[in-house]
């Protein structure tokens, strides 16, 4: 039998394109799952340790340029069935 998976915790989606590097949200996190690193010459935010993440959500009220959003992440199996080859019979009115 697999284990149970873990519940799913919001994680902390980063926008790159809003973060400066400041270091605002790095500082507030409890787990320090989160540091600044450089990507393509500019420091950015990154989320190293997803598992460690506990999903506090301190990090996006921190941040002042709303570079962080808590998104749940999407379970690999999602949307997928078990009835795949089950034809038209779930259509009946």
């Amino acid at each position: 039998m697999p284990p149970t998976p873990a519940p799913r915790r919001p994680l902390p989606r980063i926008d790159p394109a809003r973060c400066t590097g400041c270091g605002w949200c790095v500082a507030v996190c409890p787990p320090h799952v989160l540091s600044l690193q450089v990507v393509a010459w500019r420091k950015r935010s990154v989320l190293e340790d997803e598992a460690g993440c506990t999903g506090c959500s301190k990090c996006e009220p921190r941040c002042p340029f709303g570079a962080i959003r808590m998104e749940r992440p999407q379970r690999p199996d999602s949307g997928s069935g078990s009835a795949e080859g089950s034809g038209s019979s779930s259509s009946i009115s």
